[in-house]
């Protein structure tokens, strides 16, 4: 009898878990994610579960056979890249927004971000917080816009990195950091929006922040990501997405070359 009801339990159990997507997200989404998450969960009734963190670092996990359905990277390359390697369906790959830097500094401060990168050599400045450049897109835009304006050997000695751009925000909030350059999608969050200020930075300082999704091969719910990354091309979403700064492709596509 025990065995009877265990094996109606699994039964039971096996298509709700199949029925789950498991998304991995650059962090920069985190601001903006969990609502179209909640919208996809209530049109639908498909659960979506998204995992945050830098494109960088899931691309190595991907590579080291992490059980994601869908890749959301803040980077076009790493979906590319998954492709080539035979671990992403190449027809899949949607650019779905590009991305924003800027100068964030919290209420209180001395320092004004309108007054642009200048400020980050003020003497009264000591930690500037990024994301890690050496797997997070935000993190090299950020070392690319301070070369860009002569700053980075100057600015260095102050730069502490978060392991992606959501923790280089969150050592601002925290006060370890008394500037950042962080995600235009993050300072535009409420719990943001109202601890500081910022200033968005030339978009000639960096290369553009492409990016792409791309479902992998792996999936175990091709059906339910084939259906969120559609979610993700409805005008409801795309607006929503721009609401929280993100320039929106004029075609949701990416060809894989």
């Amino acid at each position: 009898m025990k065995k009877i009801l265990f094996l109606l339990v699994l039964c039971l159990w096996v298509p709700a878990a199949a029925q789950e997507i498991a998304v991995a997200a650059a962090s920069d989404l985190s601001s903006v994610f969990p609502q179209v998450a909640a919208k996809f969960e209530q049109e639908t009734g498909r659960k979506v579960r998204v995992t945050y963190g830098s494109s960088g670092q899931f691309f190595l996990q991907i590579e080291n056979g992490a059980p994601y359905d869908l890749f959301f990277s803040a980077d076009l390359q790493y979906p590319r890249r998954l492709a080539a390697e035979g671990l992403a369906d190449s027809k899949t790959i949607q650019l779905y927004a590009a991305g924003k830097i800027v100068l964030y500094v919290p209420n209180g401060s001395a320092l004004d971000a309108a007054e642009g990168l200048r400020v980050l050599l003020s003497p009264r400045l000591n930690r500037v917080a990024i994301a890690n450049p050496a797997h997070a897109p935000y993190g090299r835009a950020a070392v690319e816009a301070l070369k860009s304006a002569g700053l980075y050997e100057e600015v260095k000695s102050k730069l502490v990195m978060g392991e992606n751009v959501s923790q280089a925000a969150q050592f601002v909030q925290s006060g370890s950091a008394g500037a950042g350059i962080v995600a235009l999608s993050l300072a535009l969050s409420p719990a943001m929006r109202s601890a500081g200020h910022f200033a968005e930075l030339p978009l000639s300082g960096y290369r553009p922040l492409e990016q792409a999704a791309v479902i992998l091969k792996s999936s175990r719910n091709r059906a339910g990501a084939e259906q969120f990354l559609a979610y993700l091309r409805r005008p409801e979403t795309a607006a929503l997405l721009a609401r929280f700064g993100f320039t929106l492709p004029a075609a949701n596509s990416a060809t894989p070359k």
